[in-house]
């Protein structure tokens, strides 16, 4: 029996999965987080423990492998009790289990069960495709304190500018007075001036206007050309009908999700090169472009179809249950 498939099949959708006479296994919702000292960013996941005292039979785990196994109810239960027998059996002999994407455990002086959770699988769904990453620390501080040093080390001084002690109107009185016919040349230049900025504006004003008028009757006589047009096709080409299989179903196996929607388009490609019915199902509340190898509409042959894929194909493939509009 593959308990440890069956257990984190479980762990994307519950956040306990009981195994009768053995323990349960828990998962814990934690917020994403940076690491101070090694400036890592680690996204939202699932923290999974085990606990030895709930021991009861809350029916998941036994009606799941009867669901998949195809058998009835009270064989999956006793064939989980006899699995569970062959575990502790290894554990009293004092060996170490390993539970691929789940974790290790061993007995330890006390007969207790001690449990070594795995960091190799993120069981929250919400989080698929996000991994951690290392960033630079920016040194804001330190770059303020060089600039103070730099500035004590060399001060700005900022040195009055100096005027003479004949003022630039004197200059002019005296000069006007001396020459009065520069008096009149500075009155036609100031006059001049002021006229041909006014005749400028008043010219592109009129050009501006000019164009306006020129593109609004353009338009006008386009629109009553397209109006009056009339389309003629003397040999129409034959209708074409395609045929185009639509998916359906709220069970969907992820292949993958991709920030780059044209490395979606890429994958999807891929796997329907490999013969899978494979498409984009739309982009999630992180802004990721979701794949999925198909959709289907039981949940048990979804089930089966993501065994074989994870047996043959991908292994990090998993389960959505979501209704598409």
């Amino acid at each position: 029996m593959q308990l440890e498939t069956y257990i984190s099949d479980l762990l994307y959708r519950y956040d306990c999965v009981t195994v009768p006479e053995f323990g349960a296994f828990l998962t814990e919702r934690v917020s994403a987080k940076v690491h101070e000292t090694t400036n890592s960013f680690y996204p939202p996941k699932k923290v999974l423990s085990f606990n030895e005292q709930l021991q009861h039979n809350d029916g998941l785990l036994s009606s799941y492998i009867a669901e998949i196994e195809k058998i009835p109810y009270e064989v999956a239960v006793k064939k989980l009790a006899k699995h569970v027998k062959s575990v502790k059996s290894y554990l009293i002999q004092g060996e170490t289990l390993t539970f691929n994407n789940i974790g290790e455990m061993l007995l330890n002086t006390e007969g207790k069960i001690v449990f070594t959770p795995s960091y190799h699988v993120n069981y929250l769904t919400d989080a698929f495709g996000l991994s951690q990453f290392v960033s630079q620390n920016i040194a804001r501080e330190v770059y303020k304190e060089n600039v103070e040093a730099l500035e004590e080390a060399i001060p700005v001084a900022i040195t009055p500018e100096k005027r003479a002690s004949t003022s630039s109107a004197t200059i002019w009185a005296g000069s006007t007075t001396k020459r009065p016919y520069l008096k009149y040349a500075a009155v036609a230049l100031i006059a001049l001036t002021i006229g041909g900025f006014t005749a400028s504006n008043y010219y592109v004003n009129k050009v501006d206007a000019h164009n306006q008028i020129a593109q609004e009757e353009a338009n006008e006589q386009l629109d009553a050309k397209v109006q009056e047009a009339t389309f003629i096709i003397s040999s129409p080409l034959p209708a074409a009908t395609l045929s185009v299989e639509k998916q359906s179903g709220n069970y969907h196996i992820v292949a993958g999700a991709f920030r780059v929607e044209k490395n979606s388009d890429k994958k999807v490609q891929q796997l329907k090169d490999k013969g899978y019915n494979a498409r984009k199902i739309g982009v999630n509340k992180y802004g990721l472009h979701e794949v999925v190898y198909s959709s289907y509409v039981d949940r048990i042959e979804a089930l089966r179809a993501l065994r074989q894929i994870k047996r043959t194909h991908n292994a990090d493939a998993w389960l959505l249950v979501k209704a598409l509009n």
